[in-house]
């Protein structure tokens, strides 16, 4: 059985770069946990260098990337702070008095702050780039002695920067195989749904093109009937024909011709609801019309019940709309109505703002408490609202069928709270643009 395969292939990839944006987004969350672990750890490494190599006794003992300075100490005592020369607060102090470690970059040490720190004893840290290199570089003053250190920070860097981009070589593949992988498992996975909805569409097809032929065919022989008893005059026998014509079998073939244009009608707008792709073409209608020749079809059924019908409301209130499917609304919602109504059925026609209201009221015991919304549901089915009810009410296709059409139509229905007064069923439709 074929299926769309332009549909399968768009709805398929909706599902892989939907999932290929979640895959992106954990793996940000896991790189970013990760860089900012390895970040931390780099950072304390540095702050680890930077104590331990305060506590040297002499610069030589630094290891690689690292640099220290000394002023003060055994056989370099700093001055006191009180016994300082006046203009060393501007020369710094003297760079004979500082033991610097072996091959340190030009730049370092920074014999200004290691005069301050000797006299103030406080903690100086700053980045900062010597000879095009970033270090770390801190000074402090302890036991008689002001202590400069500069740890090389190209290492640190380089190991973030490795991370990162080993976290991209990974990522970027991984990424591409999942998206393949979801578009894969999204076409297997999808396959069977669009082979089921080619197949419901196949039978809505097939079983529009085998109920069309005998509706055509009826309505065909009741017009030729219909015809050749108009040729008669009343009460006469038409040609060639041994059976007299009364009134009652013309209007017979009357209602005959109509009702075979109803269904026919009904049968196009049941395969266009059937059928997302389709749509039926809207016209203009006036919503009371529609409702007038709805309640003039069911107060036949009405009067065998004892049920009287009436419509009120102003003409005028335009809706756009398919004829056949408003009517099949309005239709459902009387039989609804004629089902549990005791003796009055009022179809209210009404212009609110931008909408027009077709409203249907029964003088029956209402809707069940808490059914207002499964009613619209198919085959839903309720307590009786009536005390002493038995068993359950159930409420078939018929306001299902309304919630469809009144949604296709950019409406809505819901039931009215009547306070135990009848029931209530209220369709809101947008009144159709004056041009």
């Amino acid at each position: 059985m074929k299926t769309d395969p332009s549909g399968l292939r768009t709805v398929s990839l909706r599902l892989a770069l939907r999932f290929a944006g979640l895959m992106v987004a954990l793996l940000l969350i896991v790189a970013g946990v990760v860089i900012t672990l390895v970040a931390t750890s780099e950072h304390e490494a540095v702050k680890q260098s930077l104590a331990s190599a305060a506590r040297l006794d002499s610069p030589r003992d630094a290891p690689a990337g690292v640099y220290v300075a000394i002023l003060g100490g055994p056989g370099q005592p700093a001055p006191p702070a009180d016994q300082q020369p006046q203009d060393q607060d501007e020369q710094g102090a003297d760079q004979d008095q500082v033991a610097v470690s072996p091959n340190a970059p030009t730049g370092f040490p920074d014999l200004t702050v290691l005069e301050r720190v000797a006299r103030t004893h406080t903690t100086v840290q700053k980045n900062q780039t010597i000879d095009g290199v970033s270090y770390v570089v801190r000074t402090t003053a302890s036991a008689g002695r002001t202590v400069q250190v500069a740890v090389d920070l190209s290492e640190s860097q380089a190991e973030v920067r490795r991370v990162i981009i080993a976290l991209a070589l990974a990522g970027v593949p991984a990424i591409a195989g999942a998206v393949l992988a979801a578009w894969w498992m999204s076409r297997r996975a999808m396959r069977p749904l669009a082979e089921a909805l080619a197949l419901q569409r196949r039978f809505v097809a097939d079983a529009g093109h085998e109920l069309r032929t005998p509706l055509t065919l009826l309505s065909t022989r009741a017009q030729i009937l219909q015809r050749s008893l108009g040729a008669a005059p009343h009460g006469e026998q038409p040609a060639g024909s041994s059976v007299r014509a009364p009134d009652t079998v013309r209007e017979g073939l009357d209602e005959i011709v109509s009702d075979a244009k109803s269904l026919t009608g009904i049968l196009e707008d049941l395969l266009i609801s059937a059928d997302p792709r389709q749509d039926a073409e809207r016209i203009t209608l006036d919503l009371a019309l529609v409702a007038d020749e709805v309640a003039a079809g069911a107060r036949a059924e009405a009067g065998e019940r004892g049920i009287v019908i009436e419509r009120t409301g102003d003409v005028g209130v335009t809706v756009s709309g398919v004829r056949v499917s408003l009517a099949r609304l309005t239709l459902a919602l009387v039989s609804n109505a004629l089902d549990h109504a005791r003796s009055s059925i009022k179809i209210a026609v009404s212009n609110h703002g931008k909408e027009a209201w077709l409203e249907v009221r029964d003088d029956g015991p209402g809707f069940p408490a808490g059914a207002a919304e499964r009613v619209f549901e198919r085959f839903a089915s309720a307590r009786p609202a009536e005390a002493g009810g038995s068993g359950e009410r159930h409420y078939g296709l018929g306001l299902a069928l309304v919630a469809e059409v009144a949604h296709r139509h950019d409406g809505s229905v819901a039931v009215v709270d009547t306070a135990g007064d009848g029931g209530l069923v209220r369709v809101r439709l947008p009144l159709a643009s004056e041009s």
